[in-house]
């Protein structure tokens, strides 16, 4: 098996970090494999916040918790965020992001970096005190979020079987 396949059949989701920081220059690199990610008609209307404050990330996870009313949300405490924000006109924002996502969470999973796609803030990236603290961060407020990637080391877990479903259907 090649090395691309071989990290894209390994790469999972991760839920407990260590706190260690990232190296800068494997981060450099991880947000590299973002930009260069597909966008429809090349546009890019992306932009990639990244958070290395430890504090800072709290403070976010604080104001999503309390838009969604989850009390303690953390989004399980790691050492960078990757806020994936798009024009709210771009048709393909969604599509774009997803694509720079993947990219990044195949590129830390390269450099033993865990990751998780955090869902939780484009369903409250307009509530007054989150819109607050991306605005501070330099998020554009024609901007909306797709996702957090969160990023880390893993802490130690359990191994678990992997189980992966879905369906095939080749058309001859």
């Amino acid at each position: 098996m090649n090395a691309v396949m071989e990290n894209i059949l390994t790469r999972r989701s991760v839920r407990a970090f260590e706190k260690k920081p990232i190296p800068a220059e494997e981060l450099d690199q991880i947000l590299q494999s973002a930009i260069y990610a597909p966008s429809g008609m090349n546009r890019q209307t992306w932009q990639f916040t990244v958070v290395t404050d430890t504090e800072k990330i709290q403070e976010l996870a604080h104001a999503i918790g309390k838009a969604l009313g989850r009390e303690g949300y953390d989004m399980y405490q790691p050492s960078a965020i990757v806020i994936t924000t798009n024009e709210r006109t771009s048709r393909h924002a969604i599509d774009d992001n997803a694509c720079a996502m993947e990219n990044m969470f195949l590129s830390a999973h390269s450099f033993g970096i865990g990751s998780v796609w955090i869902n939780q803030l484009r369903d409250c990236c307009d509530v007054p005190e989150v819109r607050a603290i991306l605005k501070k961060w330099g998020v554009p407020d024609d901007h909306s979020a797709y996702g957090i990637a969160a990023l880390g080391y893993a802490a130690p877990a359990p191994e678990k079987e992997i189980h992966k479903t879905g369906k095939i259907v080749f058309v001859k």
